[in-house]
């Protein structure tokens, strides 16, 4: 068995629903009402991803995250 550590984006959208993504992993994604349900439910996807994926995937290193605002 492998062991991995993945950088997970958890957002809020329009309806109030925590949704967590793995950059890693292309489509690996899922949603919750509350983080404390998001985080086995993002653990289980990235468990169902790696079984799909044949190790070709790059672990970025993380760096941080920050938000910019842009008018238009």
């Amino acid at each position: 068995m492998k062991k991995y550590n993945f950088t997970i984006l958890i957002e809020k959208d329009e309806d109030g629903m925590y949704v967590g993504s793995v950059p890693a992993l292309k489509g690996c994604h899922t949603q919750a009402k509350t983080v404390e349900e998001l985080l086995p439910r993002i653990k289980e996807a990235i468990e169902l991803c790696l079984e799909t994926e044949d190790d070709g995937f790059f672990q970025n290193e993380f760096v941080g995250v920050q938000q910019i605002e842009v008018v238009v």
